[in-house]
């Protein structure tokens, strides 16, 4: 098996707007696309059978988490990652740099890699760019990402300079153990991403851009965005990156985000979304609807027999009521997280299915005026 192509198909010509299709060994994927979080090898609270009704075609995994548990040489004794989670779709994983972020009471960056404590049982290890490349290819993903220091803002520019100097140096341990595993017949069928760092300066950011494309990746990754800055501040710099990115290659923006910034996103030329938003805040009482977010929990819902979204076509919408899941929630009944879940997955996959028909019939710019009005209206109404 070879390893992911990518080519567009469509280019808006009032925007960067662009649709493309990304070849996997589990499959086509559509581009624009969301990507789901699954990160311990399961999205929360839906089934594999759930997300293939949404059309999911693309998860993700993360690549800490599994190494703690169940481990990497459990996963490939069953038969490889898509095999032991029962998906036979797509899968992109993780480095893990975010997670240790995350969890930096515990961590210790180095030049050899990330030193850190288990959030699990306590235990310590060393998480290298060549170790991160290993497990990948052990669990078997379709698309790896390398190993990255991400900074949180506000960041002074000595340190951010030292993490794009850091994750320049990751990258190409990364790439060279890469294809070490590949002249052995590993990982063959799988694509590297690297990872563009840089905070929010914009020198910072070409360089980094500059450098990774010099040591030539399938794909490139937008990181260390939607970690605190304002959000003009995030667009305006997701903007500068994607516009000077490689054409030919496809643009992951990770960790974000709303409905209206995966708009926003495509709209600078970005191919490839995930955030936990849709997961994290549906098991919280929040959907995201055409028409802005709702809180189910409000006690204005009780008697509400109105679907959590009119426009919706989700198995959700067309049977249950605002006041049943309501009720479900108050109740802290599991199948609220169900329900909401399902809903808001299917809300993001269909919004970025209607996106790429907007692309393909070269009306993107109209789509998009008309989708954020209607959804930031009932943003301001909540």
């Amino acid at each position: 098996m070879t390893a992911p192509t990518f080519h567009l198909v469509a280019e808006d010509r009032a925007t960067r707007a662009r649709a493309g299709i990304l070849r996997t060994a589990h499959g086509v994927v559509e581009t624009p696309v969301f990507m789901p979080v699954g990160t311990q090898a399961t999205v929360k609270a839906l089934t594999q059978e759930m997300l293939e009704e949404v059309g999911a075609r693309i998860v993700l995994a993360n690549t800490y988490h599994l190494f703690l548990r169940p481990g990497e040489q459990v996963i490939r004794d069953v038969g490889g990652l898509h095999r032991f989670m029962a998906w036979e779709r797509a899968i992109l994983t993780d480095s893990g740099g975010y997670q240790i972020l995350s969890l930096a009471p515990l961590r210790t960056v180095r030049e050899e890699g990330v030193h850190f404590q288990s959030h699990v049982d306590g235990s310590r290890h060393v998480l290298t760019p060549e170790r991160a490349i290993e497990i990948q290819v052990t669990l078997g993903s379709d698309i790896l990402m390398v190993l990255d220091e991400c900074v949180p803002n506000p960041a002074e520019r000595a340190e951010a300079e030292r993490a794009v100097r850091l994750t320049t140096e990751w990258a190409r341990r990364s790439k060279a153990r890469f294809e070490q595993l590949r002249e052995q017949g590993l990982g063959t069928s799988a694509a590297l991403f690297g990872i563009i760092q840089g905070s929010l300066y914009e020198d910072l950011r070409r360089r980094s851009l500059e450098e990774l494309v010099e040591i030539g990746f399938d794909g490139y990754a937008i990181g260390g965005l939607s970690v605190g800055e304002e959000k003009s501040a995030m667009l305006d710099m997701v903007e500068y990156v994607a516009e000077r990115m490689p054409r030919e290659r496809p643009r992951y923006l990770m960790g974000v985000g709303t409905p209206a910034d995966l708009i926003e996103g495509v709209r600078r030329g970005v191919d490839m979304f995930d955030c936990v938003l849709p997961t994290r805040n549906a098991r919280n009482g929040q959907v995201f609807t055409s028409r802005g977010p709702l809180n189910i929990k409000n006690a204005a819902y009780a008697r509400d027999l109105r679907p959590l979204d009119e426009d919706c076509t989700c198995r959700v919408c067309q049977r249950y009521c605002r006041a049943y899941v309501r009720h479900l929630y108050a109740s802290g009944e599991i199948l609220s997280a169900i329900l909401c879940t399902y809903h808001n997955v299917h809300f993001y996959l269909d919004t970025m299915r209607k996106i790429r028909q907007a692309i393909a019939l070269g009306n993107f710019a109209e789509f998009a005026q008309e989708f954020l009005r209607r959804y930031r209206e009932g943003c301001s109404a909540g």
